[in-house]
């Protein structure tokens, strides 16, 4: 309660302060335009002069202690306010200089009498020469300089722009970093690139302030000996005299805060950005090495040595930096000594020392992870923008587009214990895949009708075992013209971790999955979720029904039609493997366009007659019917055959059997025949026309 109060309390006080910072740039661009237009006394000179010294000493400073350029993202705005403040103050200043200028020195205030006498001892010539100075070293030296760097870096953020959004995706599917982090670096690749664009164009601020510096003093001299000498009367050279001087002083005035300003500017664009300010890099990078102090001071000494040379100032400098640089030496060593004396410690003790352990210390397994050797880092690299992370990106859309739900993120890492050009696919922590890959050549896969032999290293593609060659770049075109199909690694490694994520689709769907599945199907169709789930099926089951589907390549996509299969069954069925074969009938088009596309015949597989009774008076024989060793071996044997024919004549292998026995067949078949299918009639919608081609066990 007494928190409240006083934060109730303060709130004025901070809406005040917000509302004065809101303030201060309109009442900044106010002043401005005041001092272009009302006549300003002397002293409010000296004052408007000092601040705008003040100002730019202020900007050079923050500009040398921010860590990054986008610290001081203000630094455009400030550059145009304060050259805006310096040509005020110039229109100010030669209205007095022009009115007042007859009556001596210290007409226009004590800040231009002091930088047209005191800077340049009264001399209106050396005054012109130093003013002109300052203006090349501004003009062609260090805005040039500095627009020219914001103009490059401009180009090249906003060219680098795709590849660093394309490194965010890549982090962001590798889980790397979260939503709220990728939208924030997407945020500061976006205001970087505003950054340069807006400093390439600031700088032409600093660049049109000189040329109206030389415009204005030219002005001034001219104006003021007509002033002078056709108002006042005074004397040609008096006049001359007189309102030189006073025009350098004011030049001068303008003129090294411009200097500074544009100072800051090249410091902000020119530097790298790293977590240090450009005092410390400038310390830690040019007076960290020894040996060149050493080399630069022998070299100074030497040359103070020469007759005629400044021997004094050449042999202190020269002396000074070998002695640094031994300094620096023995500190190095003395580090270097106590580093071994740390290492070589007894370490006996450590453990008694050591925190005790926490729920931290737990590790939790990847769901899917990839192991690279060290040769393949540069596929996965994130900083190199690395072409493997980008087909893994498309995997799992492409996944989640074909399959109904979206993966795991898959964890990548290196592994120094795999061979150099190795990788290991594994899936909760157990290896499920393992292969190599070459960068730089191509693999050349072998579809069964190639015209000749290329050279190369024989081996295996690693994701459907074809037999390929790993084959040079110059051999890719000749390989095409003989018949095979040639990709690249990271397409093989790629194609081999997709491969086995279709394949372990149901292990993949894990509690986490479903409840965001339900949850994405419970934005279209709110009423079914929420009357199904968990009021007549519980999660758990759904999940089984799910992962039933999935182990045999039935795609999730129509969460509608299954969840209304299920709400029609879940009522008098309990049983996960029932409700698999209800919700199987329901998705019988889908299934069977999956095979079978458009509307023609199906020309599949089928059971001999006498097999097929055999088989259904095993399926009556009890609870758990199990096949005889002696039936088992003969079905596998007469099943391998009839698939064999069949895909001989480019059919898909499918096995069409009756409803009750397609569960039993299926779960028996696919551990040894994976890529057949087992369908059931009553899957197979009645406008479709069905012809057995081969018959298992007809023989």
């Amino acid at each position: 309660m007494n928190a409240r109060t006083g934060f109730l309390a303060r709130r004025p006080e901070v809406l005040q302060s917000t509302n004065l910072r809101a303030l201060a740039g309109p009442i900044l661009i106010c002043m401005i335009l005041g001092m272009m237009i009302l006549p300003l006394p002397p002293f409010l000179l000296d004052l408007l002069f000092t601040f705008n010294i003040a100002l730019s000493v202020m900007v050079l400073l923050v500009s040398m202690y921010t860590m990054k350029p986008l610290d001081f993202a203000a630094f455009p705005s400030v550059l145009l306010f304060s050259t805006l403040l310096r040509l005020s103050l110039n229109v100010a200043s030669t209205r007095i200089v022009l009115l007042e200028g007859h009556t001596g020195p210290a007409a226009a205030g004590k800040v231009i009498e002091s930088f047209g006498h005191f800077l340049v001892g009264g001399n209106f010539a050396v005054g012109i020469v130093v003013f002109v100075i300052l203006m090349v070293i501004n003009f062609m030296v260090i805005t040039k300089g500095a627009g020219r760097i914001a103009e490059v870096a401009a180009r090249f953020t906003l060219d680098a722009m795709p590849g660093k959004q394309m490194a965010i995706d890549a982090d962001l599917n590798a889980g790397l970093i979260n939503e709220e982090a990728a939208r924030k670096r997407r945020s500061e690749i976006a205001q970087e690139a505003e950054f340069y664009g807006s400093m390439d164009g600031a700088s032409k601020f600093v660049r049109g302030d000189a040329i109206a510096g030389l415009i204005i003093m030219a002005v001034n001299i001219i104006g003021g000996l007509i002033v002078g000498v056709a108002q006042h009367g005074l004397d040609f050279a008096t006049a001359g005299k007189t309102y030189t001087l006073l025009t350098i002083g004011d030049g001068l005035v303008a003129q090294i805060p411009s200097l500074v300003i544009s100072t800051a500017a090249g410091v902000i664009v020119s530097r790298v950005a790293t977590n240090e300010d450009i005092g410390t890099q400038l310390t830690s990078q040019l007076f960290t090495n020894p040996r060149v102090l050493m080399i630069t001071g022998t070299i100074i000494v030497m040359m103070g040595l020469i007759p005629n040379m400044p021997h004094f100032a050449f042999l202190l400098l020269g002396a000074g930096s070998i002695q640094l640089g031994r300094v620096m030496k023995k500190s190095a060593e003395a580090k270097k000594a106590s580093a071994v004396l740390v290492d070589t410690a007894p370490t006996a003790l450590a453990p008694a020392e050591n925190a005790e352990a926490s729920w931290d210390d737990v590790v939790l397994i990847d769901t899917l992870g990839l192991e690279v050797g060290y040769r393949l880092i540069p596929l996965v690299d994130k900083n190199t923008d690395g072409e493997l992370l980008k087909r893994i990106k498309s995997i799992r859309k492409k996944f989640a587009q074909e399959i109904g739900f979206l993966p795991p993120v898959i964890h990548i890492r290196d592994n120094l214990e795999l061979r150099p050009n190795a990788y290991r696919i594994t899936l909760k922590g157990v290896e499920v895949g393992t292969g190599e890959a070459y960068p730089g050549q191509w693999l050349a896969i072998n579809p069964g009708q190639v015209s000749a032999v290329l050279p190369g290293t024989p081996t295996a593609d690693p994701a459907f075992g074809l037999p390929a060659i790993w084959i040079d770049t110059n051999l890719r075109e000749q390989a095409q013209v003989y018949g095979y199909t040639v990709v690249d690694s990271s397409t093989v490694v790629a194609t081999h971790l997709n491969h086995l994520v279709v394949t372990h689709a149901s292990e993949l769907l894990g509690r986490r999955e479903v409840q965001a599945l339900m949850e994405r199907v419970q934005k279209d169709t709110p009423s079914l979720v929420e009357d199904l789930v968990p009021k007549v099926l519980p999660v758990t089951t759904l999940q089984k029904v799910l992962q039933n589907l999935l182990e045999e390549g039935v795609p999730i996509r129509d969460m509608r039609t299954i969840m209304e299969a299920l709400a029609e069954h879940a009522g008098r069925v309990t049983d996960a493997h029932e409700l698999t074969a209800a919700v199987r009938i329901a998705l019988g088009r889908a299934i069977t366009q999956q095979w079978f596309p458009g509307n023609g015949d199906m020309q599949v597989m089928g059971l001999d007659a006498n097999l097929e009774r055999v088989l259904s008076q095993t399926l009556t024989s009890g609870p758990n019917p199990g096949l005889e060793p002696g039936l088992a071996h003969t079905l596998l044997t007469q099943t391998e055959n009839a698939m064999a024919r069949q895909q001989g004549l480019g059919l898909a292998p499918v096995l069409l059997v009756q409803h009750a026995l397609r569960p039993m067949l299926s779960r028996f078949l696919r551990r040894s025949l994976p890529q057949l299918k087992v369908l059931s009639y009553a899957e197979v919608p009645d406008t479709r026309n069905v012809k057995v081609v081969n018959v298992v066990g007809g023989g």
